[in-house]
């Protein structure tokens, strides 16, 4: 085994990378730009090497630069982690001419099955099923158009050299083909320094399921079973799970052998994925290779458990491998959701900025039930504009499916995240979805459970009446901590109104609370157009903490609670909240109070988030039609088209090429 590794990478795959590392003994070198000075995955290492500038082109996508810093620290074998250098073969044949070992797959895999275009053709010649589509390079986007009238609409644009859902679009017609061929260009060039697309059919209501491969340098390729991958926006995997809740063990066998006989067909020799496509009849159709490990890895290693990172070092350093496929046992369910710096109530927009606070749910094992974040930030951490904008990955693992959901809710409600939008109340919200509970996927799930975009949920029903009660009882407590504050007037004992009413957003509820600050507080619920409800709270929150744990009548809860004037704003099972407990008399003073009326900003095109403008599409004095684009803003390394809402004249620009904006910064004016 190596005696020291370079991880070419950062964020949370690095941090996760050094776990294993250091559990085998092996000792570890982060390398960092700028951005990443002060990253946790420098403080974990046992070196750090600065290669440049904060832009990935400067400094993890340099070769020369992770080749030298390996070179300097002694390490002997270099792990690409997923995306940057990963699966460029390139990197790989420079680090064997260097004398270092490169943890992946060999060169030719990597340029066999890295290349989408020419891993179809490879796929199609190891008679594995494939997708129809052209896989010639096209030269422009008139060509673009032309084949994809001949394919027939809808069509998938994607990036050859492209992964995470860079350099991808679905056109429906023949302007979304121009519109999407020149941005997944764009995209792809800026990405991976390869602005080579292709088109194929875009097959609807597909399941994107995928089959963990495994080979080492002797011949033997196995498969560790699939992981499905369904729940998707913009082309991003958001939620993934193992094993998929559709794949019976017929098709499993079959998936599985088909990614077996591509791997041998290319020679492969490291861990891998192979994606399919799946109809509702369970056709499945080869995807892409991605000859890396997987953001998803984790639910393949809870549910087999085997840690992906020791096998992939071990076949490495030229070990063989320690498993048959008959032992492979797929054993358990477990879930992982991608948390990201990004506004689901903005279209998903990226959000950027400090980690104010950080504070994960509970981690490990408690009962038949497993806990894991792999994690690359700390509190006080940035979260840059520089890099992909996922914050951590969430797993949990149990003996079924639906406890591992469950667990996974109570997690997303204790996980505790301030200092910029972020998309836990979605995860949140999705983890009680029906259809998602019932297994009924697609890779159109979230256009179509949330058509109209993601809005909090109102507090209604059981969470309504959770939301009331912790709002009742942290007032209560208040008023009770108020009364032991020494050197008070003398005088009559303050007394405080039995009675109060909890502003609940727009809604009012009426309260009696009792209960003494030991954590049992007895909340009672009186509803104007329901029967009046008692509610048992128990509890050991205190003030300052930023979860509210618990039972509400004997359910555990976790409630997040942050302070606002004369109030908290409370978070549940994704429900967003701003309540204020008053007295009788003080409900009817706050009605007078006037109502603040926000600015009319319609005449403005604001930044929808933060990020750079890389193009704008019209000129002062234009007349533009609803839908027409307007500018292009990059952020996060994807481009965003924003496109006018309306008819309307652009009276003035107030932005140009290069500004850097903050979210809701104004690009144009109208007339």
């Amino acid at each position: 085994m190596f005696a020291k590794l370079l991880i070419a990478n950062r964020g949370e795959i690095a941090c996760r990378i050094i776990r294993t590392a250091r559990r085998l003994g092996i000792k570890t070198v982060a390398v960092y730009s700028d951005a990443d000075r002060d990253a946790l995955h420098v403080d974990m290492a046992d070196e750090a090497v600065p290669i440049g500038p904060s832009q990935a082109a400067q400094s993890y996508l340099d070769i020369n630069k992770i080749i030298a810093a390996a070179k300097t620290t002694g390490a002997e074998a270099v792990h690409p982690g997923y995306g940057f250098l990963s699966e460029n073969p390139a990197f790989a044949l420079a680090l064997e001419g260097a004398g270092i070992v490169f943890v992946g797959p060999n060169p030719k895999a990597i340029e066999a099955m890295g290349d989408k275009i020419e891993s179809k053709k490879l796929a199609a010649k190891a008679k594995v099923s494939t997708v129809p589509g052209h896989l010639g390079v096209i030269k422009d986007a008139k060509e673009a158009v032309k084949i994809a009238d001949q394919i027939g609409y809808p069509v998938m644009i994607k990036a050859s050299a492209g992964g995470g859902g860079k350099g991808m679009r679905i056109a429906y017609s023949r302007k979304e083909v121009e519109e999407g061929f020149t941005s997944s260009k764009s995209e792809a060039k800026s990405s991976f320094g390869d602005d080579r697309v292709f088109i194929e059919k875009y097959v609807e209501e597909p399941r994107h399921i995928e089959i963990q491969v495994l080979g080492d340098k002797h011949g033997n390729v196995i498969h560790l079973g699939e992981r499905e991958c369904s729940i998707q926006r913009r082309n991003q995997k958001v939620v993934e799970e193992a094993p998929s809740p559709f794949v019976d063990a017929k098709t499993r066998e079959a998936m599985g052998a088909q990614a077996v006989a591509l791997a041998k067909a290319v020679g492969y020799d490291s861990a891998g994925t192979v994606e399919f496509i799946v109809d509702k009849d369970r056709n499945f159709f080869f995807l892409e290779m991605n000859t890396r490990l997987q953001v998803e890895h984790p639910v393949t290693e809870l549910v087999t458990g085997l840690d992906l990172v020791e096998e992939m070092l071990n076949v490495a350093a030229g070990k063989k491998l320690a498993l048959k496929q008959k032992d492979v046992k797929l054993k358990g369910s477990a879930v992982e959701v991608r948390v990201y710096a990004e506004d689901p109530t903005r279209n998903f927009l990226p959000s950027t900025g400090r980690l104010v606070r950080y504070r994960p749910p509970k981690l490990g094992i408690e009962g038949d039930v497993i806990t894991r974040l792999d994690s690359g930030v700390e509190e006080g951490g940035e979260i840059s504009v520089y890099y992909d904008p996922m914050i951590a990955k969430l797993i949990t693992y149990a003996p079924t499916r639906l406890k591992a959901i469950e667990a996974m809710g109570g997690a997303l409600d204790a996980f505790a995240i301030d200092g910029f939008r972020h998309n836990i109340p979605f995860l949140s919200v999705l983890m009680r979805n029906e259809r998602w509970r019932e297994g009924r996927l697609s890779t159109k799930f979230i256009a179509e459970e949330f058509p109209e975009g993601f809005r909090p949920p109102k507090p209604s029903g059981h969470v309504r009446d959770v939301l009331v009660a912790v709002a009742a009882a942290i007032d209560h407590m208040s008023n009770q901590r108020r009364r032991l504050i020494t050197q008070q007037m003398q005088g009559e004992p303050v007394r405080f109104a039995e009675k109060r009413i909890v502003e609940l957003g727009e809604d009012r509820v009426r309260v009696t609370v009792a209960g003494e600050l030991d954590g049992n507080a007895k909340v009672f619920v009186y509803g104007d157009e329901e029967p009046d409800r008692r509610i048992t709270l128990s509890h050991s929150w205190w003030f300052g903490m930023p979860v509210f744990e618990g039972t509400a009548d004997g359910v555990p809860i976790a409630v997040q609670v942050r302070p606002i004037l004369n109030g908290c704003h409370l978070t549940y099972q994704g429900v967003e909240v701003s309540t204020r407990v008053f007295t009788e008399r003080e409900t009817e003073l706050a009605s007078q109070m006037p109502a603040k009326v926000k600015p009319d900003m319609s005449k403005f095109l604001l930044c929808p988030m933060p990020g750079l403008v890389v193009s704008l599409a019209v000129s002062e004095g234009q007349e533009v039609a609803a839908g027409d684009a307007l500018c292009v803003v990059e952020a996060m390394k994807m481009e965003n088209v924003l496109k006018a809402e309306r008819d309307a004249k652009v009276a003035k620009i107030l932005a140009k090429p290069g500004d850097s904006l903050n979210v809701d910064a104004v690009i144009l004016e109208f007339a």
